[in-house]
Parts: C-alpha cells; structure tokens; sequence
C-alpha cells in the first residue's frame, strides 16, 4: 500500500466495496466491471471520490475474481488516491472488517472520517460526498438515505409468531397449477410504520474510524451478526451512538440486476455533467484562492 495521506487534519478515507460476486446480476459477467457510457461501473464510483478534494485516500475491496481487472481499471484511470486493493470476504460483513483491518495495520488515527461505499452504486454526487465529510465534524456516524415516497411493510413468514407454518414454501407465494394465488405461503404484513419516518438507504455510510472499529468489535462476539449494511452495525451494538442522515438522491442507484443498467444509461449523462461542473468550480476556487 502506497502510503496513507500524510496530512495534519483526520485523513478522510473511501472504502469501496467491491467484492460482491452479483448472483442476482450474471455471475458469468460481474456487474462491478460490466460498462455503462462506455466505462466500468468501479470506474465511475472510484472517480467520483477521486474528484472530491476532501478524500485523501481510497481503498478497494475486491474479490479474487475482478481483482485484476479492478486493477487495471485503477491503473488506466491513474488514480492518485487508490491506496491499496483488499481481498474482501463471503459477505459485505466480512468486507468492512477487512478493509478495516487493512486501515488499523496503518495507524490510521481513530478521528479518520471513513466513507464506506457501495462500488456498484456509480453515480454518488459531489454534493452528497462533501455533506458526509462535513457531516463527521458534528457526529460520529452518518448514513445517506432518501425519504420513502411509497409506504413501508414490515413482513414476515407465515408462521414467525410462533404458530405453525402449515407447510408454507419458503419460496413464498405464487400460483397454483389452475393459476390462483396461494396465500398459504404468503407473507404477512406485521407493522405498517408511519411513511413520514421511514428512508431507504444509501451509501456511503459513514463514520469516525474508532466509532466504526468498535461497533464491529462488539459485534464480533454475536454468532446471529448478519447486517446488510454498516450503519446496522453502529445502531444495534452502539445503542447510545446517534448516526445522522444525510440527503441522498434518486440518482445513487445501486446496479443490482440486468434493469438497473437501462436506468444507469439514462442517469450517465446527467451525473456526468454534474461532475465536470464540480470539476470546473473546484479549478475556479484553486485559481481565486492563488
């Protein structure tokens, strides 16, 4: 690893996770390397922190099947900040506690400010970058996310109260042989919360590095630890810890399945106007500030 940014203010890391093997995508093609306007996805997420003037450092977490190509990617875009490639894990879980391993073996201070990113989610704005960094300065735990515009159902299997399950398939409803909804299998809806409280969340999430080392610490020790995401971590194994939300947008998809890619190709051109304006202002205040 090249070193890490020598500065005297926190360094400011982006961790990208993308180790991620897309079963739900076309594992054959993975979608951290498939094109979108004619770039690799891992391309335009590792531009849009290499762009900002407030991350110091980058770290990507791969699988040992794009590694070599993440790193040409890497090597092609001659990225300043890319710091070092870490073999990630089975599950997302696993990957933070690498990356995170990885950082602690540097001495990375634990006021670092760490961004932690999905790398198949391409378009991340300038803006929502510099509001997770500047967010940092008043906690120590923030997540992007955007207001649900539809109503949340809070579902489980038939069965999770604790009665009997009536043989409900574990693929869950469907249709019978004469084309009629089986409901025996059904989901069913256990608390409907207010939609004025609910978010859908985004990346990065983000945290001073000691408040992220710890959550996973504590969470080591707990055999049913399966998060979907870090802020997760922080909000059940560091109750008292407060995690911020700052705005997201509709344009911070996440490349999940082969119809993301049709709405990635709309998005392209317009994040890649934002960019070049960001990229324009920053010159503009670089020169006024001479």
């Amino acid at each position: 690893m090249v070193g890490m940014s020598q500065s005297h203010q926190a360094p400011v890391i982006a961790i990208i996770l993308a180790a991620g093997f897309g079963t739900r995508f076309d594992p054959a093609k993975p979608k951290q390397l498939v094109s979108v306007a004619d770039r690799p996805v891992i391309e335009w997420t590792i531009e849009a922190f290499e762009d900002c003037p407030e991350v110091t450092d980058i770290l990507v977490v791969v699988n040992a099947a794009v590694s070599d190509a993440v790193e040409k990617v890497i090597d092609d875009m001659g990225s300043r900040k890319v710091r070092g490639i870490v073999p990630g894990g089975e599950t997302r879980a696993d990957s933070t506690r690498a990356a995170l391993e990885f950082l602690r073996e540097y001495n990375i201070p634990d006021d670092a400010k760490v961004l932690i990113h999905d790398g198949v989610r391409p378009f991340v704005s300038p803006k929502t970058i510099l509001d997770c960094v500047a967010a940092l300065d008043s906690v120590n735990a923030a997540t992007v996310a955007v207001p649900s515009t539809d109503t949340i159902l809070i579902a489980a299997p038939v069965g999770a109260d604790g009665a009997e399950a009536d043989d409900a398939s574990s693929d869950g409803a469907s249709s019978d042989g004469a084309g009629r909804f089986d409901t025996s299998a059904a989901p069913i809806v256990r608390i409907v919360p207010d939609r004025a409280t609910t978010y859908r969340a985004q990346t990065p999430q983000c945290f001073r590095f000691s408040t992220i080392s710890e959550a996973y610490r504590r969470a080591a020790g707990d055999e049913n630890f399966h998060p979907t995401d870090d802020t997760r971590v922080v909000v059940d194994y560091l109750p008292d810890e407060p995690v911020a939300v700052v705005e997201g947008s509709d344009d911070n998809i996440k490349i999940t399945t082969r119809p993301d890619l049709e709405v990635a190709e709309l998005i392209a051109p317009r994040a890649r106007r934002v960019r070049n304006y960001a990229r324009r202002r920053a010159v503009q205040e670089m020169t006024s500030g001479m």
